[in-house]
């Protein structure tokens, strides 16, 4: 789906269009000394401006379909980690081999890898503005759950005790699985570059300083407002058309 911000560079390029056919209007009226700004070489940043996006545009459905296929299969991910736990303290392990195991396995679901600190009042009983501020733990980036699911594997192949019977639980499934997440985010990574480098080269185009579409629009209107006057219909037609740039 095209975001909100994708559709405002096209919406530039709609209205440099209508800047083009309101100055081919002006016939030989309209002679700019600057080359820049001559009706040919407007309707060759639009070609190129309008290229850009499409090539954008282009980039963007691969990506997506990539980002979906990766939601759906890291999905299940934190259901399954905690049914492993919960199979690995029913397979009689000390406390410690599961406490080793579960720290990984609360990176994995977004947990804390230790108890959140609890503010300790140093005005009296009852101080209500203490704060106690602590780096977040979570590691929920696909990168790192990817990372420490793999880990999670090695740990649990380490635990002799653990050899389930159901083959979703078993270390081989769970291997295939985090081979198969890893591919998952390595696509959106690779679709990801195009995508970027697109969208580069547009901003190029459409947003360089003064030889941008959107700085070339607003040198066209100052210069239609020298020819014809600030008050001309002429200018009162293209004065309207906005030229957003991209922060």
């Amino acid at each position: 789906m095209t975001s909100k911000s994708e559709t405002g560079h096209a919406i530039n390029v709609a209205h440099f269009n209508d800047l083009i056919s309101f100055v081919k209007g002006y016939g030989s009226t309209y002679n700019p000394s600057n080359a820049a700004l001559a009706i040919s070489a407007l309707e060759t940043q639009e070609l190129n401006a309008n290229n850009s996006i499409s090539a954008v545009n282009g980039a963007i459905a691969p990506y997506n379909t990539a980002v979906a296929a990766r939601e759906v299969a890291f999905a299940p991910l934190s259901k399954l980690v905690t049914r492993v736990m919960n199979f690995l303290k029913a397979s009689g392990v000390s406390q410690q081999v599961y406490d080793s195991v579960n720290t990984v396995a609360r990176k994995i679901k977004g947990g804390r890898a230790s108890a959140k600190i609890t503010p300790t009042p140093t005005n009296g009983d009852n101080d209500t503005n203490t704060e106690v501020k602590q780096v977040s733990s979570s590691q929920m980036s696909y990168d790192s759950r990817e990372e420490n699911f793999a880990k999670f594997i090695q740990l649990l192949m380490a635990v002799p005790l653990y050899a389930p019977n159901e083959v979703e639980l078993q270390t081989a499934t769970l291997t295939s699985l985090s081979t198969n997440l890893k591919d998952k985010n390595d696509a959106v990574i690779n679709a990801e570059v195009p995508l970027s480098n697109t969208r580069i080269a547009r901003n190029v185009l459409l947003y360089t300083a003064t030889t941008g579409l959107c700085d070339i629009a607003l040198t066209v209107k100052n210069y239609v407002k020298a020819v014809f006057g600030a008050t001309s219909p002429q200018y009162k037609q293209i004065s309207k058309l906005k030229f957003t740039k991209a922060k």
